[in-house]
């Protein structure tokens, strides 16, 4: 009996797995294909080619918005870290009126659709004057990628022993001092986790980049990647978008087989009570 148990565990994985890696492992033979070979359903390639990754990087401007999503990104992961951290530490170590119910509304406004908000955050950001920069992406996407952030922050800082704190206290540490140089060490799992998922976030986002950017050098790679089915300069752009998604989507897996073994402890942070 435990045989076919197990036999039907592995299949399940097994067609978990395909279901999961088929969509990228196709896109990644499309993108090796070229000509009228783009038309035929091939699960394995008779020839391969990298025209479309030379094309790419040679025509138009996707180099330009894969360095534009990079900086976005990478800047919605150190203000939302450096935000988090110190809103963790005042949340869950400072005791104040409405602490609870300041930390449930932060929480509460990542909950909205980003539809809801459009409207209203277009209003504010061209009244900025911010309308078609980096900014104006960078600050749109803090309003979803920081409450997150704050939350799982505040729940990993709160399991850890108030002992160490105290201890730094009676030696003179100042509360800076105590949040880099005491808490920052233990926080590994739960920066990994937050600043990936918000990089993944922010490195994917379409509506907000779509809506605030007005012209292709100011675009991140998923607009710049929708409007390559409209670009005259292609007459088959197929085999170039599937291109242009594997480049896009390289970098998120890589990260995510980096950090595997920190994602977990840091998801799963202020799950368990001791």
């Amino acid at each position: 009996m435990w045989i076919v148990r197990r036999a039907a565990f592995y299949l399940l994985v097994a067609a978990i797995v395909v279901i999961a890696v088929f969509p990228f492992y196709y896109a990644i033979i499309t993108s090796l294909k070229s000509g009228t070979a783009l038309f035929q359903v091939d699960y394995w390639p008779k020839t391969f080619s990298l025209s479309n990754y030379v094309t790419v990087f040679t025509v138009g401007t996707f180099p330009r918005n894969l360095l534009n999503s990079l900086f976005v990104s990478a800047a919605v992961v150190a203000i939302s870290l450096f935000l988090g951290v110190t809103a963790a530490y005042a949340l869950a170590r400072i005791r104040f009126r409405g602490r609870s119910l300041l930390l449930v509304t932060i929480l509460s406004v990542s909950m909205f659709p980003p539809l809801a908000v459009l409207a209203g955050l277009f209003e504010l950001i061209r009244a900025l004057g911010l309308y078609n920069s980096l900014f104006a992406l960078i600050f749109s996407y803090m309003i979803f990628t920081l409450p997150f952030t704050v939350w799982v922050l505040t729940t990993f800082v709160r399991d850890l022993p108030i002992e160490i704190e105290e201890a730094a206290i009676i030696d003179g540490a100042t509360p800076w001092i105590i949040i880099t140089r005491v808490f920052l060490p233990l926080m590994g799992p739960a920066l990994v986790t937050t600043g990936l998922l918000a990089f993944i976030g922010a490195w994917n986002e379409f509506l907000f980049a779509l809506t605030f950017t007005s012209n292709n050098e100011q675009r991140t790679v998923p607009v710049a990647i929708a409007l390559l089915s409209g670009n005259s300069q292609f007459e088959t752009p197929w085999g170039i978008i599937m291109a242009a998604s594997v480049i896009v989507t390289v970098p998120l897996v890589i990260l995510v087989l980096v950090f595997q073994r920190r994602i977990v402890p840091g998801l799963t942070a202020g799950g368990v009570k001791g």
